[in-house]
């Protein structure tokens, strides 16, 4: 318990582009991708699901990413084009977490949103205890309905995050972090 505690206290981000080869494999992947599901999910509804970005399909996803910022900005600079096109080719895979939230007679939506970001801080916990390095995030195309579609998101369905997973080339210094006494009361 004390290694899971000490991984807990000290977990932090590394930016995709500090990330390298090799990634989780399908057998390393279906296991962290378990410990991703296993969370609070009041109805059993599973409102969530894992869209995994490996191999030739991150550049492929990064030309949608390019097109879509280059039909937005017809003036964008090779250089820019190259840097939207680049998104996901940093890590070697990226897991994006879709929130399948809904209406529901008996589990208000807000639950479901949160059981989807449980699911997503599980995959980078479990990603992490497996010795991999991560980094959760969105950018401006978690929220484009074009790259959305191109990524097979229902209209209902929207995106929690894109979790880039790899090995740290390095790991960056630590940021502060708040004092409890700032974020914690007891009654």
């Amino acid at each position: 318990m004390t290694a899971t505690l000490d991984l807990l206290k000290t977990r932090r981000s590394v930016p995709p582009a500090l990330l390298d080869e090799p990634g989780p494999d399908r057998a390393q992947l279906d296991t962290i991708l378990t410990a991703a599901s296993r969370v609070p999910d009041h109805g059993k509804l599973a409102p969530w699901r894992f869209i995994v970005i490996a191999g030739k399909a991150r550049a492929k996803v990064g030309e949608v990413i390019a097109a879509t910022f280059a039909a937005d900005n017809p003036d964008a600079a090779p250089e820019r084009l190259a840097q939207e096109r680049a998104r996901l080719t940093h890590a070697p895979v990226v897991v994006a977490v879709v929130s399948r939230a809904g209406p529901h007679v008996k589990i208000p939506d807000w639950e479901q949103v949160l059981s989807a970001g449980a699911a997503t801080m599980n995959l980078v916990i479990a990603a992490n205890a497996a010795g991999f390095a991560t980094s959760w995030l969105t950018e401006w195309f978690a929220y484009d309905r074009r790259v959305l579609d191109a990524l097979g998101l229902a209209p209902t369905e929207k995106l929690a995050g894109f979790v880039h997973i790899g090995r740290a080339r390095e790991v960056p210094s630590d940021r502060p972090r708040p004092a409890l006494d700032e974020i914690v009361t007891y009654l």
